[in-house]
């Protein structure tokens, strides 16, 4: 992975050139002769650059990669695990014996800020864009915003839509504010140890909880950051790990990749997370119980509350005291987020999932440092995009690990 942060003047490829860089060094690898085919990740380059289409062939020919397929995805924030999915099952039906997956992702355009926050509406039904919008916010009716706060004046829509989902949790099972704080909290903690990481600041709970408000009940230290970078791994069958360092191969336990349902909004059982989590456990033949740490989908500090849930890590509306009890924590029962998670680490859309398997596989060759999880066996990733009905339109868990 390329470290983290707003860089005005790194344009794609450049981003691109620098992760593939890194993951061919990692792999052993002189140059791209051995990769077979590629998958390319990018949600914002349409609409902000006018790169409307051939993203992956634009930003991989100048670092190399020609005459593959190049097949570029777009899938919200789960573009990148998306496209680790497919090239996992280009691997399993045979069609090749290495492949590559890389995610890049210019957000920061300080010369268009309005365009910065309107591309995320591209990620819920356009058509139905305000009818949505009604409907997800008619779910915290019974835990009204307070008297006297006020949203911040540029703001992802995600954000409203988060902030509705976890009052509608507060009502339905008490979590608090300050439980929601307590996440951001350990993330930003976790990040201080994360040299690639877009902040690198410890917050209390209380410093968060005193952050400027965005859409209540979240803060700013609640949110993740607009951010820029790249990640990129290499994937190879059995069969062709003799041309690599073994050693240092994870193996891939489960990829999963669901759509979103119309569920009834109370449905938590049915939640597209919670499809995922259980899809992929059966693939890998393993349950919650079994994982050593989790990097989940926390563009809020409250999505991580509902993914731990949806995991299994704990029961149903549990999420909230689970945390603020230190669980979830690094030297707690499982730790989640330890790279930062979205909130400091850095959330490049087309980027984000690859980067969740980047700190997993960072973790099970025990290279993680300071963060560096105790004796690390598995690990699982959540990565939800887009939001349709009263879910997220996609969601993806991979389970790595196991040797």
């Amino acid at each position: 992975m390329t470290s983290l942060g707003k860089f005005p003047d790194r344009p794609v490829r450049e981003m691109t050139g620098m992760a593939l860089a890194k993951a061919l060094a990692d792999a052993g690898l002189e140059n791209a002769a051995s990769i077979e085919a590629a998958w390319f990740s990018n949600t914002r380059q349409a609409l902000l650059e006018g790169q409307n289409g051939i993203r992956g062939e634009v930003a991989l020919r100048p670092n190399g990669i020609t005459g593959i397929p190049i097949t570029n995805v777009e899938n919200a924030c789960a573009s990148g695990s998306t496209a680790f999915y497919n090239a996992v099952a280009f691997l399993r039906a045979g069609l090749g014996e290495v492949a590559l997956v890389i995610g890049a992702e210019k957000m920061f355009f300080p010369e268009n800020r309005e365009g910065m926050f309107r591309a995320f509406r591209g990620s819920t039904d356009t058509l139905q864009f305000d009818s949505q919008i009604e409907a997800l916010l008619s779910l915290a009716k019974d835990m009204p915003i307070p008297e006297g706060v006020e949203p911040a004046s540029e703001r992802s829509v995600f954000m409203d839509i988060y902030a509705a989902f976890a009052r509608y949790h507060m009502a339905r099972f008490g979590t608090t504010q300050r439980q929601i704080a307590a996440v951001a909290s350990k993330n930003h903690r976790h990040s201080t140890m994360n040299p690639d990481a877009q902040y690198r600041f410890d917050m209390t709970t209380d410093e968060v909880l005193a952050d400027k408000p965005v859409s209540w009940p979240f803060t700013r230290a609640m949110c993740a950051p607009i951010s820029d970078g790249a990640a990129a791994m290499m994937l190879c069958t059995g069969s062709a790990l003799k041309r690599f360092d073994a050693a240092r191969a994870v193996p891939v336990g489960a990829c999963a990749l669901v759509s979103s349902s119309d569920r009834h909004p109370d449905d938590l059982d049915n939640h597209v997370g919670r499809r995922a989590a259980l899809r992929a456990y059966a693939q890998a033949g393993v349950g919650p119980e079994a994982m050593s740490l989790a990097e989940v989908h926390d563009a809020t500090a409250f999505a991580e509350i509902l993914q731990i849930e949806n995991l299994g890590f704990c029961a149903r509306g549990e999420g909230g005291a689970f945390t603020e009890s230190g669980a979830t924590a690094l030297g707690g029962r499982i730790p989640v987020n330890p790279s930062g998670g979205l909130l400091s680490k850095g959330h490049p859309v087309g980027a984000t999932g690859i980067l969740q398997l980047h700190e997993l596989v960072t973790q099970l060759r025990g290279e993680a440092g300071a963060r560096q999880v105790e004796n690390a066996r598995w690990g699982i990733a959540e990565n939800g995009g887009g939001f349709l009905g009263h879910e997220e339109a996609a969601t993806t868990v991979t389970i790595l690990g196991g040797k």
